[in-house]
C-alpha cells in the first residue's frame, strides 16, 4: 500500500526483480509503489548487486525501533494544551468565550496577558474579551494588574483564583438555600411543598459549608506546597 512500510514480502518481490534484471520502474508497479521507494531501499542496502531481502528487513526494524518521534514545535503543544483546556473549562458550565480565555491566561507562560494581546491571539473582537473578562472577573477567577509604567491593564488568573470562584459558587447557593429556608417556613414544613422545600435548603446549605470548608484546607496546603518549591 503506497505510504505504508515495505513487509518482508515486498522485499522478496524486490530481490527476485533485481535478481530478474528488471528495473526499479517495473518493481514498482508489480508493488503498486512509487518508484523512488524501491530505488532508496536498494541503495540502502547493499546496492543492485547486494540488495538482500531479508538483512534489508531487520535493518528496517531496527531503525524503526531506534528512530526518534517527530519533535512537536513549543508553540503546537501550547495550543493544543489550550484548547483541550478551552474544551474542559467550557464543560463546566462557563460560556464559551470564558472558557477560551481562561484557557488562554492558564497556557501561556507570561504572568497575564493584556486585552490587545488576548484579541490578537484568539482572533475575536474586542468587544468579546471585554464582555469575558468582566465575567470571569464577577466569578472571581480573573484580576486586573496595571502597569506603573505605562498604566497599561493586563489580566491574571490569581494565586487564589480557584478559592474565589468556589466562594463566588458557594454565595449563590447559600442564596437558593435561604429561598428555600423562607418558602419552607411561609408553606409549612408539614406540607409536601414545604417539606421539599425544606430538604431542599438543608442539602445546599450544608453541602456547600462543607465544601467551603475543604476549600479552605486545600488553599493553605497547596499555598504551604507552593512557598516550599520555591525554596528549593
Amino acid at each position: 500500500m503506497p505510504g505504508s512500510r515495505l513487509t518482508r514480502r515486498d522485499r522478496r518481490v524486490i530481490a527476485d526483480g533485481l535478481a530478474d534484471g528488471r528495473g526499479y520502474a517495473e518493481i514498482a508497479r508489480r508493488l503498486a509503489r512509487p518508484t523512488s521507494t524501491v530505488s532508496r531501499e536498494v541503495a540502502r542496502n547493499g546496492g543492485r548487486a547486494g540488495y538482500a531481502p531479508d538483512a534489508a528487513h531487520q535493518a528496517a526494524k531496527r531503525r524503526a525501533h531506534h528512530r526518534k518521534p517527530a519533535a512537536i514545535p513549543p508553540a503546537e503543544t501550547a495550543r493544543t494544551v489550550e484548547q483541550h483546556l478551552a474544551v474542559a473549562l467550557i464543560g463546566t458550565g462557563l460560556p464559551r468565550m470564558a472558557g477560551r480565555v481562561l484557557a488562554a491566561l492558564l497556557a501561556a507562560d507570561a504572568s497575564g496577558m493584556s486585552a490587545a494581546e488576548l484579541v490578537r491571539h484568539l482572533r475575536v473582537s474586542p468587544a468579546s474579551i471585554s464582555k469575558s473578562v468582566r465575567y470571569l472577573e464577577t466569578e472571581g477567577l480573573l484580576r486586573r494588574e496595571r502597569n506603573a509604567k505605562n498604566r497599561a491593564e493586563r489580566y491574571e488568573v490569581g494565586p487564589d483564583a480557584w478559592f474565589q470562584a468556589f466562594l463566588a459558587s458557594a454565595q449563590r447557593n447559600h442564596r437558593l438555600a435561604d429561598a428555600a429556608r423562607r418558602g419552607s417556613a411561609r408553606l409549612g414544613r408539614s406540607t409536601p411543598a414545604g417539606a421539599r422545600l425544606h430538604a431542599l435548603s438543608r442539602f445546599h446549605q450544608q453541602l456547600t459549608d462543607d465544601i467551603v470548608e475543604r476549600a479552605r484546607h486545600w488553599r493553605f496546603v497547596l499555598a504551604d506546597s507552593a512557598e516550599a518549591v520555591r525554596r528549593g
